[in-house]
Formats: C-alpha cells, structure tokens, sequence
C-alpha cells in the first residue's frame, strides 16, 4: 500500500512538472487600437517583442524568448527582425514556431545571419527602404548608438527600426537605438514602442526627451532590461506625462517571467 502511495506521488509530481513545461508563458494583457480596417491588437510577449493581430494578419517582431511565450497565438503571417543580436535574431525560438508561412522582413545582417532554411521567407529592407505588402507598409528607419563608432553595439546602417502603417495608424517600433535625430525627426506617429537599457541603448530620460520630440499618441516602454536590471519606467512615465499629457505612456509588464 505505502509503495503504491508513493509511485502515485511519484507520477502526479512527474505530472506537475509536465504541465509546468508545456504550459503557457504569463503574458501581459493584449490592448486594442481602433484603426480604419478594424482594431489593432497589441501583444506584449517579452523584451524586446510583441505581436500584432491586424487585418487578419499576424505580425510578431523580434520572436525571442522560447516558443512557450507564444503558445495560443496564431502562427505569424510577418516577422520583423531589427538586429543581429540573441535578443532580436533567435533561431532557437524561431525553430520551435509555425513559421512557414511568413515573411521575414530584415536587414542585411539578420539575412546573413539567418539559417539556410529561411532565406527563401526573407525581404531585406535597409534603411531608408519601404515594402507594401499585404494590406500594410513597413518603413525601415535607423537605429544606432551615439556617439556614432565602428565598434559601438549598434552602429548606423546595421539594425532596422520599423515604421508600419496599418489601417491609417502609423505604428513606430524603436529596435536598439539612442535619442537619434531620425527618430526626433518622426511624424504622424500613432503609437510608439521605445526601447530603454542602459548601456546597450539609451537612459530614461534620453528616450523620454526622444519621445517628447516627435510626439507619438500612445507610447509603450518597451525593451528595459538592461545590466543594472529593469529601467524605472515609472519614471519615464512620470517625466513625459509631466511635459506633454497629451502622449498616452501605457506602462506593460514585458518582463512577466521574473516578477
């Protein structure tokens, strides 16, 4: 009786443990944005990703993080790719995904970098370039560290930021970069995603300034996590809300994982 007792135990442990691996990945709650062609829905994932629904199109920028923190969503019909680095560019998430479907829209350097069996799947953009595609345009607009360096973490030319415009909304995701003057230089933003980690992109107050240059109507701190941990949004929040109510910072836990 007593051994019978154990190996259930035994077995509902081995269980537990099953249903802990395969289980979902805690994700913050999707938000909607009304467009001229239906709402928008805007999926934090982690970091440095998220996913659009649109259109009846699936959009999922830098998939990162293991396939499990997109389990339930529909397999993406668009992949944006910003950079090279594990964080942006993640072959092991992206071999664990439905994605032979999609269109990965990258940069030379991601391409380069990307296994053999995607390149068929791949549209470079550089900066500056513009695809129309599927009901959308995608604009590639820089993303670099200042000072400007040929062995900075990110140097000009290399990495995307994307501008996608969808249904009349223009949607602007920041990728690794510091307070540039092409994103100052931005206009007609709708909602924005600005990344903030020191010291591989730029502090609070350099995105908040940033921000406060173009104006976007709804801006979501995203990416920052850096080497000290996670940057004070709050502050960030604080600091723009402060000079310009008019901006919309929508605070998202992109970090689920850790709290």
């Amino acid at each position: 009786m007593k051994s019978n007792l154990i190996l259930a135990a035994a077995l509902a442990a081995l269980a537990t443990q099953a249903q802990a691996q395969t289980a979902p990945a805690p994700r913050a709650a999707a938000d909607q944005i009304a467009t001229k062609k239906g709402p928008l829905t805007v999926q934090p994932i982690t970091h440095g990703s998220v996913v659009f629904t649109w259109n009846g199109k699936t959009i999922y920028v830098d998939p990162y993080g293991g396939a499990a923190a997109y389990a339930g969503l529909a397999a993406p019909d668009v992949i944006l790719i910003t950079d090279i680095h594990g964080d942006h560019l993640d072959p092991k998430t992206l071999s664990g995904l439905s994605v032979g479907k999609a269109l990965m829209i990258v940069p030379q350097a991601v391409a380069d970098k990307l296994p053999a069996e995607y390149k068929a799947q791949v549209r470079i953009l550089g900066n500056g370039q513009k695809l129309d595609t599927l009901g959308m345009v995608v604009s590639a607009i820089p993303m670099y560290n200042l000072p400007e360096a040929a062995d900075a973490m990110h140097t000009k030319g290399r990495g995307n930021g994307y501008v996608l415009s969808l249904g009349g909304k223009n949607v602007y995701l920041s990728g690794d970069t510091e307070d540039i003057a092409e994103m100052r230089a931005l206009k007609n933003i709708d909602v924005a995603f600005v990344c903030m980690n020191l010291p591989y992109t730029m502090d609070v107050n350099q995105a908040a300034q940033g921000v406060l240059a173009f104006k976007p109507g709804i801006v979501y701190p995203y990416h920052y996590r850096g080497q000290s941990g996670l940057s004070d949004v709050e502050s960030f929040r604080k600091t723009v809300t402060t000079a310009n109510k008019k901006i919309d910072v929508r605070l998202r836990n992109w970090y689920p994982a850790a709290n």
